[in-house]
């Protein structure tokens, strides 16, 4: 049969790939540093959808632990700007409501600042607040203590202090423990325990809490709350937040504002999302920068490599078969890449998470739209370098060198 009737050969898919990546073997350390630019930017991405999904995982367990049914009361404005008050029933009150489960409540105490010691300037009294606190205030929050004791029905009747996370740390008793005293209020208050912080109510992080008996006797407390807070049965949180304003202050309503932590938090991650957004760009920047240096590795192989082309098209070689051989070859470095990128954004994430005590958690859709982004980017930075090695003549390429 002449040879210009021969069919050419057919490349098996392994032979296409073995072929595709000798241009790699023989080029270790360029194609070390194009892969490397894939890699980034993958990695980016990747670091950034799972510390995103871990934050947001570890928002949901704090919620599932802390629930969702907490509602809160707190004082408004009155109609012309002022601060209103609740009345000093608001909690009675709100505790007849049928689905109400728990309610708490503190109340500022006016004037009244706390120190290390009775010799710092009044001045610097450290953003410390002064709180009279129910008894039941961690059940209903679901707070927990770092050390020492919380209030009880004799302590809260006597200069007995808890400390919040952040107080404490500003007065230095961050690692003192209880039984120590502060100056508060004028008078000395000795420390009986210290609170872990309180994600649902952060206030509560830079107080220092007394009993309600206590405040009213040796510091002139009103004994009006200024927060109340309620647990609901999860099927009528709507329809008591409905009802609370009216309860708590039936004679002003619209000078009562009720709110639900869970979502401030929510927001929060919101915003959190948002910020994932801008970075996910930065990390499409990167990726778009690698591809450029993937295209820009291809071009100078087939600019390299014209006598092996033109030795291949002059043994048989069709164009198809040397454009599919640039094509595997950009893919193939692109998906090394990619897999390098994705499992250096795990690690990174995995990292990041267990040093904010996390659950590591990167999304399957992200790792694997992650190496289908790289062969997107391969197979586009491959394309223009493989059909122009495609359309190389024999002759033009064995003569060009």
């Amino acid at each position: 049969m002449p040879a210009d009737q021969l069919s050419p050969a057919r490349l098996h898919p392994r032979d296409v790939l073995r072929v595709g990546a000798a241009g790699l073997r023989t080029r270790p350390l360029r194609a070390v540093l194009s892969a490397l630019g894939i890699a980034i930017g993958i990695a980016a991405m990747i670091a950034v959808v799972g510390i995103s999904s871990s934050s947001r995982a570890e928002l949901d367990r704090t919620l599932d632990a802390l629930g969702t049914n907490l509602l809160t009361v707190s004082p408004g404005n009155t109609l012309f700007g002022e601060d209103a008050t609740l009345p000093r029933e608001a909690v009675e009150m709100i505790s007849r409501i049928g689905p109400v489960e728990q309610v708490a409540a503190v109340g500022t105490v006016a004037g009244a600042h706390v120190y290390r010691n009775d010799r710092i300037p009044q001045a610097q009294s450290g953003g410390i607040s002064v709180q009279a606190a129910y008894l039941n205030l961690p059940q209903t929050l679901g707070a927990a203590l770092a050390r020492g004791a919380w209030l009880n029905a004799a302590t809260a009747r006597y200069p007995a202090v808890v400390l919040g996370d952040t107080a404490a740390r500003r007065l230095g008793m961050g690692d003192a423990g209880q039984n120590f005293q502060v100056y508060l209020g004028g008078r000395w208050f000795t420390v009986v325990g210290i609170l872990r912080p309180v994600p649902l109510a952060p206030e509560l992080n830079a107080a220092a809490l007394i009993g309600w008996p206590a405040a009213a006797s040796y510091l002139g407390f009103d004994e009006r709350p200024t927060t109340v807070y309620t647990r609901t049965a999860d099927t009528a949180v709507e329809a008591v937040r409905a009802v609370l304003a009216a309860t708590a202050n039936p004679q002003a309503p619209n000078e009562v504002k009720v709110s639900r932590p869970s979502d401030a938090l929510a927001a929060r991650q919101a915003t959190d999302r948002a910020f994932t957004g801008l970075l996910l760009g930065l990390g499409g920047v990167a990726l778009l920068v690698g591809g450029v240096g993937v295209a820009n590795t291809m071009v100078i192989s087939v600019l390299e490599r014209r006598a092996e082309i033109g030795l291949r098209r002059s043994l048989g070689a069709t164009r198809g078969q040397i454009r599919l051989q640039f094509l595997t070859e950009s893919l193939v470095l692109s998906a090394l890449g990619g897999l390098g990128g994705v499992l250096t954004g795990a690690a990174v994430t995995a990292l990041y998470a267990s040093t904010q005590s996390w659950p590591a958690v990167v999304p399957v859709w992200a790792m694997v739209g992650g190496v289908a982004a790289t062969l997107l980017v391969g197979a586009i930075a491959g394309l223009y370098p493989a059909i122009r090695a495609a359309r190389l003549s024999p002759t033009g390429a064995l003569a060009a060198t």
